[in-house]
């Protein structure tokens, strides 16, 4: 079983009533704030957002670390990625 404390988000963002693209892009724009390594939890409806953002994000080279059903939304929680020395 994975240690909660690793899944504690250290962002949080309601997304719930924003249409795709722009819940995908408010996210990673946010995640690019973020340190490397740290954890967002983002809060998406059901349908096309919880379908696309994920895989968007998963493109870009983000690790989805999981993906909680809640009643009426879902918590979509997702990993900034390490720094990588070639990119600057």
């Amino acid at each position: 079983m994975s240690n909660p404390t690793l899944l504690t988000p250290d962002a949080q963002m309601d997304l719930r009533g924003t249409p795709c693209p722009i819940n995908f892009v408010r996210t990673k724009l946010r995640l690019e704030k973020m340190a490397p390594g740290q954890l967002l939890e983002v809060w998406l409806d059901g349908g096309e957002p919880i379908e696309q953002v994920p895989d968007s994000l998963r493109m870009e080279g983000y690790k989805i670390e999981q993906i909680e059903d809640r009643a009426g939304f879902f918590a979509l929680k997702v990993r900034q990625k390490a720094n990588n020395p070639a990119e600057g």
